[in-house]
């Protein structure tokens, strides 16, 4: 109990474990070289002095705080809270700790939340909200480059002109789309529905734009735009109203995994339809609940494992190359074959 009253020191560390200050030092880095056995019997000192670094210290010295700042559009739904489970995960691996920032209604950033941001000196900064400018994020970081994830990249804030440096994920999602709207086309679809996302989600400008587009190449009717906002209730009375007030469709093209099962869940029981025999869905994202039986829904996949590697390296990348220009990952999407289409 007396040795826990006083702050334990590395030196300490050092001189219980017989090993040097230096070894002390790898012991606390899961990227250091250590032996095993050597890094448990400095850790298991470490434990009895109660020692922990001094992260404030070491990052005066490194330049480095290994913090990495995430803004998120939303925490508790489902694509978000498994994106982060997966990344936080893997910036731990590489000896990071995350800062996690909400983004507003409007997905803007409040800019205190910025100024928390800067205090903390992060070695970089994830945003998953186009809506946050680079010029504004930037202006509140010292050496830390952000990461922006922007789908397809022609339109949006990938085609704006910008002063202020940053590092891209490219989420190409055409080939997805496209294999989409072409398995629907083949089931003799005519009348498309795409169910929205929230009006201020570039995301969603991108994707609802892409599906025109493509329809149009194939030579079919554009979509029924139906306002939506990513929610489940939302888009359950969405589907509603396209089926008892406007016209119906052949299918249902949503902008995301949840807004499809709202989609599934009304017209199996309010509407007394069947999928896919009178509406056929396709979702996007291809989230873990997709697969449940329940739903079985086919849907354009994002590999989150490779989505997730992609931004893990684009942080060590600019850490090893902090003066490069702009640092770009490409990610792919594919269509998943389910029950809810054939």
């Amino acid at each position: 109990m007396e040795r826990k009253m006083v702050r334990a020191t590395a030196d300490m560390v050092a001189k219980e474990a017989n090993v040097s200050r230096v070894a002390v030092s790898r012991a606390f880095n899961p990227n250091a070289s250590l032996k095993a056995d050597k890094r448990d019997r400095i850790l298991q000192v470490a434990r009895e002095l109660n020692y922990t670094p001094d992260m404030a210290a070491r990052s005066l010295v490194t330049r480095r705080s290994h913090l990495v700042g995430v803004i998120v559009p939303d925490v508790c739904s489902a694509w978000e809270s498994q994106e982060i489970d997966a990344l936080t995960s893997a910036l731990q691996a590489e000896g990071f700790a995350t800062l996690l920032f909400k983004a507003k209604a409007d997905l803007s950033i409040d800019l205190t939340l910025l100024t928390y941001m800067r205090g903390f000196n992060p070695d970089s900064v994830i945003t998953f909200t186009e809506n946050v400018d680079p010029e504004i994020l930037g202006g509140f970081l010292d050496r830390a480059v952000p990461i922006y994830v922007i789908y397809d990249g022609n339109e949006g804030l990938a085609g704006r002109r910008h002063d202020t440096l940053f590092d891209r994920l490219v989420v190409r999602q055409r080939d997805g789309i496209e294999q989409a709207v072409a398995l629907l086309q083949g089931y003799g679809v005519k009348r498309i529905a795409y169910l929205g996302g929230k009006t201020q989600s570039l995301a969603n400008v991108e994707r609802s734009r892409m599906i025109s587009e493509i329809m149009a190449e194939r030579g079919m009717a554009p979509p029924i735009m139906v306002e939506s906002d990513y929610t489940y209730d939302t888009a359950y009375s969405a589907t509603m109203d396209l089926f008892r007030v406007g016209d119906g469709a052949d299918a249902i093209f949503a902008s995301n995994d949840v807004g499809a099962f709202g989609a599934i869940d009304a017209l199996r029981h309010e509407l007394g339809l069947s999928i896919p025999g009178d509406v056929k869905i396709v979702g996007f994202d291809d989230i873990q609940q997709s697969h449940w039986k329940s739903y079985n829904l086919t849907t354009v996949r994002i590999d989150l494992d490779e989505r997730v590697r992609a931004l893990v390296r684009l942080i060590l990348r600019r850490l090893k190359t902090p003066d490069a220009g702009p640092l770009v990952e490409t990610l792919g999407t594919r269509l998943v074959v389910r029950g809810t289409v054939g």
